[in-house]
């Protein structure tokens, strides 16, 4: 169940408390009268069935509300009531399935701003990748795929072509490059310093076996950018983050931008094209797979829920 807290002009109490009360799959509608002083309105708070949110938040914009009102979605942990059993009950599909828009597209939203935390946190993946890559240490570069926060603004890239929203396009394109730019000019003189001390060298940064798949791209490397970006779709859209650990760890972006930097630091030429090559394979392969996916739920839930209010109207 998700809880629904709406801010609703005068106006609009009656309209919109008739429609939560007449949705099978809403249950726990109250009503709290000018309880707004800034802006003024009324509290309406209500449980719907998680499968059925999006038709309920659709009908509450249709009104106009997110303009001169308020909706407030959450999830709440644990909810203890017959009422939202039966309102789960009549809701399409299962909960672990159902996408909610909304949620989906402000979490994107929120997590692909280019802010100093996602720069710091990129810069550390990209140093802690290059000294993998200088080591040849494969257990240094999965650390730095899972320190990368790069995912967040692919994901947005992917909801905003899948809806369509072309107004998140342009902010998740410049996170996403942006910060791949900056971690890389941080970087790159952090290497070159390195180099002129005599602590890190050529010699080391173009030699590693262990590492090499970062500089060698082949058709695996898409094959699996391709099956993590289903894999980061699914467990953004179904609330499971425990998936997205797997993605972080199985895509190849953050160690070439890492190796880029180490190279571009230490004069190491031959292997920028390599890296480059690498890191365009596996955003491709991310935003593909990760917008087909979307495009997939979009249509299944669009049928499942049509088919819902098809078989509500018969009844």
């Amino acid at each position: 169940m998700l809880h629904l807290q709406l801010r609703v002009p005068g106006h609009l109490t009656d309209e919109v408390v008739e429609r939560l009360t007449t949705d099978p799959t809403v249950t726990n509608v109250a009503v709290l009268a000018g309880a707004y002083a800034k802006p003024p309105g009324s509290m309406v708070i209500a449980d719907v069935a998680r499968e059925g949110a999006n038709p309920v938040v659709a009908g509450l914009r249709a009104l106009g509300l997110h303009r001169v009102g308020s909706i407030m979605l959450s999830e709440p942990e644990t909810i203890l009531s017959a009422a939202a059993d039966r309102a789960e009950v009549e809701a399409p599909g299962a909960p672990d399935d159902s996408v909610v828009w909304d949620i989906v597209e402000n979490r994107v939203t929120k997590d692909s701003v280019l802010t100093w935390a996602f720069v710091c946190f990129l810069t550390l993946a990209t140093l802690i990748a290059g000294v993998g890559r200088l080591l040849d240490q494969p257990i240094l570069i999965i650390g730095a795929m899972v320190v990368g926060p790069e995912f967040s603004p692919v994901a947005a890239i992917c909801v905003a072509l899948a809806r369509p929203r072309p107004t998140i396009l342009p902010g998740a394109l410049r996170t996403l490059f942006g910060g791949f730019l900056i971690a890389t000019l941080v970087s790159s003189p952090l290497w070159a310093l390195a180099h002129a001390a005599g602590v890190a060298t050529r010699a080391d940064a173009s030699a590693g076996p262990a590492t090499d798949f970062i500089i060698h791209p082949d058709i695996w490397s898409f094959v699996i950018a391709l099956l993590a970006g289903v894999a980061g779709v699914l467990a953004l859209t179904t609330s499971k983050s425990g998936p997205l650990v797997g993605v972080f760890i199985s895509v190849t972006t953050v160690p070439a931008v890492g190796t880029i930097a180490l190279c571009l630091g230490l004069g190491v030429w031959s292997e920028i094209v390599g890296a480059l090559v690498q890191l365009g394979v596996n955003l491709a392969g991310l935003v593909l797979a990760g917008t087909l996916a979307l495009l997939v739920q979009r249509a299944v839930w669009s049928r499942v829920q049509g088919s819902a209010r098809l078989g509500g109207l018969r009844r």
